[in-house]
């Protein structure tokens, strides 16, 4: 009997040594856990960096080397070889729950078509949430306007290689500094970032209404006259059957001041200030396979008169319908497409607001072996006619093949 006592005696003293310790671990755990729970998440981890890089050669089959786009592409043309189109890293995160940052260098900027890979800003800007799902946003900095899908869809998920003339004219680099407004539901942000990630070819969240004030002058360029211009958008993504459908419609306004012009021209006021305004209409049917993209603006602006060796307010008009077809084949992508597009009017931010008349076709395919990297072969017919003091007959036809290689990181 004393025998058994003392067994049990330590049965119990073993028993009380292990779970003792156990429970004060778990205390100590739980503790830990209150202490990290309350602890803030250090900025630099709410940070994230993506970006990607596009090379170009525009050399092959081509017919006429005076046939050049200044606005697009500037190795286009001439004595050109390879060339960086895009070298882009972008810094971006959501620092608070109401305050998103983003901020998008490009290393391959050219100043000229002899001037090229230098460092500039393309985006700097924040978000700042004014309800708690950020369904209202107001944006500050240097951004894309929001006027036109294509010039709002990154050049990292657009399928041709260039933005369209008619559309892209209006803001050189899509950008200028402002402050914007945009409204979206919860579940259409969601939708925004579906046709992004999912690879359709979206154009991000630029909300379904958005609209704002902005100098007018376009990117990197200070404010010319003190006033700014106002624009404004809807367009509303809906699915229909299988595919996801998008119209748009945008509108802006404001007076721009032509900043390179020539010496002996002269304009209408001795300011060369200028009404610059548009409207424009948008439809994407994103590809599901088949894919529909159309946009078309009129409006009036600057343009170069070369019977009067002016700068006048003149109407202008342009736009573009392309069809592109999506095919996969498990982690393969290959897109087939043909753009026509057409502009006639100025271009303000370029030499004496140069007159032009564009007539092109493109026909081509994108092709995505994996998601890091991608090319673009498109073949080019194009008919231009841009005119300026230096130039005042410049008519050029020709064609080319022209390839772009991309990583994305």
């Amino acid at each position: 009997m004393p025998r058994t006592s003392s067994v049990r005696h330590l049965l119990t003293f073993v028993f009380f040594a292990w779970i003792l310790p156990v429970g004060d671990i778990e205390a100590q755990d739980a503790d830990s856990a209150r202490t990290r729970k309350a602890k803030p998440i250090e900025w630099f981890r709410k940070i994230s960096l993506r970006g990607y890089a596009q090379i170009r050669y525009n050399k092959l089959l081509e017919t006429n080397p005076d046939l050049g786009c200044e606005q697009c592409d500037k190795s286009w043309g001439g004595d050109n070889g390879f060339f960086f189109r895009r070298i882009r890293l972008i810094v971006f995160g959501q620092v608070h729950e109401r305050v998103y940052v983003y901020i998008q260098p490009d290393f391959a900027s050219s100043a000229s078509s002899s001037a090229m890979n230098f460092a500039q800003i393309r985006d700097a800007y924040f978000d700042v949430g004014l309800d708690k799902d950020n369904q209202w946003r107001l944006r500050f900095g240097q951004s894309k306007v929001p006027y036109g899908f294509e010039n709002l869809q990154s050049s990292q998920n657009r399928i041709p290689l260039d933005r369209n003339d008619g559309i892209n004219s209006a803001l050189s680099n899509e950008r200028d500094i402002g402050v914007f407004v945009y409204w979206a539901p919860k579940k259409i942000r969601e939708r925004f970032s579906y046709l992004v990630s999912s690879g359709v070819k979206g154009s991000g969240d630029y909300g379904v209404v958005g609209f704002g004030m902005f100098n007018g002058q376009t990117a990197n360029r200070n404010e010319g006259n003190d006033q700014p211009h106002v624009v404004a958008r809807v367009s509303y993504p809906f699915r229909f059957g299988e595919q996801y459908i998008e119209p748009g419609l945008q509108a802006y306004r404001g007076k721009a001041v032509v900043g390179s012009v020539s010496e002996d021209v002269a304009g209408i006021n001795p300011d060369f200030e200028y009404l610059d305004q548009r409207v424009a209409a948008s439809l994407v049917v994103y590809p599901q396979p088949f894919g529909l993209m159309a946009e078309y603006n009129v409006g009036t602006g600057p343009e170069y008169d070369p019977a009067t060796n002016s700068i006048q307010s003149k109407d202008l008009k342009g736009g573009y319908v392309m069809a592109s077809y999506m095919a996969r084949l498990q982690e393969h992508v290959f897109i087939p497409f043909v753009r026509h597009h057409y502009y006639n009017g100025g271009k303000k931010h370029e030499l004496d607001a140069r007159s032009y008349r564009v007539n092109e076709w493109e026909i081509g395919a994108e092709w995505q072996p994996f998601k890091a990297f991608e090319v673009v072969a498109m073949y080019t017919v194009s008919s231009r006619r841009y005119v300026d003091a230096a130039r005042p007959t410049n008519f050029q036809e020709g064609s080319l093949v022209r390839l772009q290689f991309q990583v994305n990181l």
